[in-house]
């Protein structure tokens, strides 16, 4: 079993690197990602150190592994966060010098394409953090939400137990990051509804493992940073979500029933699935049509379950994933499941 621990966390006045690992975005978006760069600064007294690649679309899988491995091996740098995801850090994995990082560890925020560094992490024996990119959530257009500008700051900062909320008000339409009058304003956000809990009688503690749902698809694919022996994953809690791709209900529950056919699913102690993102630019889902695809993932999710993990406790809707708010999960860290309280509750 791959002994993993919390790296040392950094302090407000240190520096953090901001590193492009999936796509260099904030090359073609500056405005969200230059107010993510502001608030790291005013709100939480941290000094962005931008690398190379941060900034490049088309950068190669060296250059984003360089900037990775000059983030982790500089002592001066205290926390390593992605300034948004991508859709080929797969391509990165097998160039990351896995014993500097190990010597040099350090927490890294992130999540999307990042479920590739998350997990290489892991397997390091390093817990990462599941969640707030510069562009996305720092950039979030007129304020941060405050539940994830909470949960940022205790992830960031502090350790021990945090406990998660249901969020009260969400939203998951995004405006033009092109458009300078996308920034005037918060975004419009609709009653949250709380969590949906399914075989609610336990209480359970494991270590987490997954992230986006088609990143682990194509780890698995790949058969890279899958443990050989996968009672690895024993007792622990399974995170899941989808990507603004939108899978279909079809491709949701393919998946999931490979995870079991390998196994996988019955390892795990729980899932928590997070809220589906149902609109996208290229699908503008009215409420109705909003709707219907997330109760068509929900099945999805849950006939694959019941064919493999019948009796394994699962949270719908939590925020961590592609939606706002977005809560910070410690990856690898421990998470504790109370089903009789209604209770999730990480530990930073």
């Amino acid at each position: 079993m791959t002994t993993i621990s919390y790296p040392p966390k950094p302090s407000p006045g240190d520096r953090v690197a901001v590193v492009s690992p999936g796509a260099g975005l904030p090359g073609l978006f500056p405005l969200p990602y230059e107010l993510g760069l502001e608030r790291l600064r005013k709100e939480y007294g941290l000094e962005p150190v931008e690398y190379p690649a941060t900034r490049k679309m088309g950068s190669t899988p060296q250059e984003r592994a360089d900037d990775i491995h000059a983030a982790f091996a500089d002592p001066g740098i205290k926390a390593v966060i992605a300034s948004i995801g991508g859709d080929d850090q797969i391509t990165v994995l097998p160039l990351l010098d896995r014993e500097l990082i190990r010597a040099n560890p350090k927490p890294f925020l992130g999540m999307s394409d990042n479920t590739n560094l998350l997990m290489f992490l892991r397997n390091t024996g390093i817990v990462g953090y599941h969640g707030v990119s510069v562009m996305c959530e720092l950039g979030r257009p007129g304020a941060m939400h405050p539940q994830t500008a909470e949960s940022l700051r205790a992830a960031l900062f502090t350790s021990g137990e945090y406990e998660l909320r249901p969020a009260e008000r969400w939203n998951d339409i995004n405006r033009d990051w092109a458009d300078p009058t996308t920034f005037d304003a918060e975004p419009e956000t609709r009653p949250g509804g709380g969590w949906t809990w399914v075989n609610a009688d336990q209480v359970v503690e494991g270590r987490t493992w997954g992230g986006c749902l088609e990143i682990v698809g194509w780890l698995l694919m790949a058969d890279r940073e899958i443990a050989r022996d996968l009672s690895e994953y024993d007792g622990g809690v399974l995170l899941l979500e989808t990507s603004e791709e939108m899978p279909s209900a079809n491709e949701v529950f393919w998946t999931l029933r490979n995870m079991g056919e390998r196994g996988l699913l019955q390892r795990f102690s729980a899932l928590l699935m997070g809220r589906a993102k149902t609109w996208s630019f290229e699908h503008p889902n009215g409420p109705e049509e909003a709707a219907r695809y997330a109760a068509e993932q929900r099945e999805a999710v849950l006939r694959a379950m019941r064919m493999y993990a019948p009796n394994t406790p699962i949270v719908f809707d939590v925020d961590l994933g592609h939606t706002d708010p977005q809560l910070v999960i410690p990856y690898g860290g421990i998470v504790r499941v109370d089903g009789p309280a209604r209770r999730i509750t990480v530990t930073y």
